[in-house]
């Protein structure tokens, strides 16, 4: 899953390692045709099932395509290497493939390369991050249990028929499971995935418009195009440098000069003067991201009968407008829901489902949480990580909205914590004593991601562990429904205990900034905030 928590960047510079490896810049034959981009290390090898973060989600974009791809203006499920996928019930699946599709060293793509990275991916003792994308599948609970080993190897709702037909039986009826199939984690394999894992994962093969030319980890991944790539959009450049930098104003600073095409994230230091600096090569568009801060559910002093009006009031005392005006300059649109407005109407956004609760009332805040019993020990302290810089501006500028809605100087405060793996462990731990930030960019666009996965009773990105019956009946309802329209409205009405119950303070909804060069052209960012890489031009 990919939460919006994950720390792209460090603090430290790397612009010598670069120039020292021939990173730095260079022009000529060397990056003729070729765009360098920046980029982070992934935080695992780049195996689809194993990759749940940002950096490695990039790569196995321009590395793979599955049985569906999500329409990078759209967000749209569209059909790739699926010809079809029947049902009849919202239970049984029958996928369909199309021809003509090879992995890059001449494999064919069956419905085989399907089914086996399925359940590689499913299985336990793979330790695959992205296993949970598969429990709605049939005979999970065998391959995956929550404790012991594994009793099956493989899924038993998975079932070859031919070559290019195998059948899906989900454990629950989940109508726009089709619909979840453009994510990573449901890519295909080739069977040298298997046969040698070792040398696999040393040069990655797929069957995407891009393959793995080299990688100096710590320093550069070089991508090119795929002459033969059977798809209907073919990459329009001759390859990407990802180039690796653990400070994204060192990668704007190489921008400015010239040395580098493409920076997918603007930082905040550099938002004041990027217009100036870039004019219309610098993008800032809506993403399927939210920003919100979650609360300890299993903590009794957040979790205790009346608590919620504490939690209702602290959400009412943020003044979310000024904030992503002043420290954000306006790349933050101020969250009125719990999902993101590029889901649109059809997809499951309503603006300003989450009422008042999502409003600045600062003397109403003040009397909610008096009625709620008032603040735990007097003060909230809200949890980040500190090893990157903008967390702690905005976090100290929530405190001084809080303080000054209850009219107190050290009702709120920070609580930094030294790196993002020590926040995580202390989130799955359970060691949080307050509210922590939080948020999710989405898997997929579907309003049901942006639910179930956070606020379903024992959910696997359920870091707060809110547990409601009434919301995990109408989630299930939600997934059941044929009909998109009641399945939205069921969703919608999902979310409204949500507002009354605030396990979670939806904060703002997160736009994709990006800056390139004049070498580069017809460059945007797709609606999960990731540059479309294959339809770059290069004067």
């Amino acid at each position: 899953m990919r939460r919006a928590t994950c720390a792209k960047w460090g603090a430290s510079a790397v612009a010598v390692a670069l120039v020292a490896t021939g990173c730095g810049g260079g022009s000529g034959a060397s990056r003729s045709g070729v765009v360098s981009a920046s980029w982070g290390d992934p935080q695992n090898p780049l195996e689809p099932a194993n990759t749940n973060e940002v950096q490695g989600g990039k790569v196995l974009e321009m590395l793979f395509r599955g049985l569906k791809r999500y329409n990078p203006k759209t967000g749209a499920a569209e059909n790739v290497i699926a010809d079809r996928i029947e049902t009849k019930d919202s239970q049984n699946f029958t996928v369909t493939l199309k021809d003509g599709w090879t992995f890059s060293n001449g494999e064919k793509v069956t419905a085989k390369s399907f089914v086996d990275a399925w359940n590689y991916g499913a299985l336990l003792s793979n330790k695959q991050k992205n296993a949970p994308f598969f429990q709605y599948i049939d005979g999970f609970a065998q391959v995956h249990p929550d404790t012991g080993s594994p009793r099956a190897k493989t899924l038993s709702g998975l079932a070859v028929k031919d070559d290019k037909t195998f059948t899906v039986k989900l454990n629950q009826k989940f109508s726009t499971w089709p619909d979840t199939l453009g994510y990573a984690a449901f890519m295909p394999l080739p069977q040298a995935f298997f046969r040698d894992h070792d040398a696999w994962i040393g040069k990655p093969v797929g069957n995407g418009p891009y393959t793995v030319d080299s990688y100096e980890k710590g320093s550069v991944l070089r991508m090119r195009k795929w002459d033969k790539y059977p798809g209907d959009d073919p990459a329009r450049n001759g390859g990407i440098d990802l180039r690796v930098y653990t400070d994204n104003n060192t990668a704007y600073t190489d921008l400015q000069a010239g040395n580098l095409d493409l920076v997918d994230d603007v930082p905040a230091a550099q938002l004041k003067n990027v217009r100036a600096d870039l004019g219309g090569r610098y993008i800032n568009q809506p993403a399927g991201i939210i920003q919100t801060l979650a609360f300890p559910m299993y903590d009794k002093r957040w979790g205790r009968p009346g608590a919620e009006k504490v939690r209702r009031g602290l959400s009412m005392a943020i003044d979310r407008d000024q904030i992503t005006r002043e420290i954000f300059q306006k790349t933050r649109t101020p969250a009125t829901d719990w999902t993101s407005p590029v889901l649109g109407p059809k997809g499951g956004y309503k603006p300003g489902l989450c009422g008042e609760a999502c409003e600045f009332h600062a003397a109403k805040a003040k009397q909610l949480i008096k009625e709620g019993g008032g603040l735990p020990g007097g003060r909230v302290t809200l949890a980040y990580n500190a090893d990157t810089g903008s967390h702690k501006d905005w976090i100290d500028a929530l405190c001084n909205s809080i303080n000054k809605s209850l009219g107190e100087d050290q009702a709120c405060v920070g609580a930094p914590v030294g790196t993002f793996a020590d926040f995580r462990n202390k989130l799955t731990a359970r060691r949080m004593s307050g509210p922590f930030r939080a948020g999710w960019q989405m898997d997929y666009p579907l309003i049901q991601n942006f639910l179930q996965p956070l606020y379903y009773t024992n959910a696997s990105a359920n870091d707060g562990k809110f547990s409601n019956a009434s919301f995990d009946k109408l989630v299930n309802q939600a997934n059941a429904e044929t009909d998109q329209k009641k399945a939205v409205a069921t969703f919608q009405d999902a979310e409204k205990i949500l507002a009354t119950q605030m396990p979670a303070i939806p904060l703002w909804y997160q736009n994709g900034s990006g800056g390139y060069s004049d070498r580069i052209s017809n460059v945007a960012l797709n609606p999960f905030s990731v540059p479309v890489y294959d339809d770059i031009k290069v004067n």
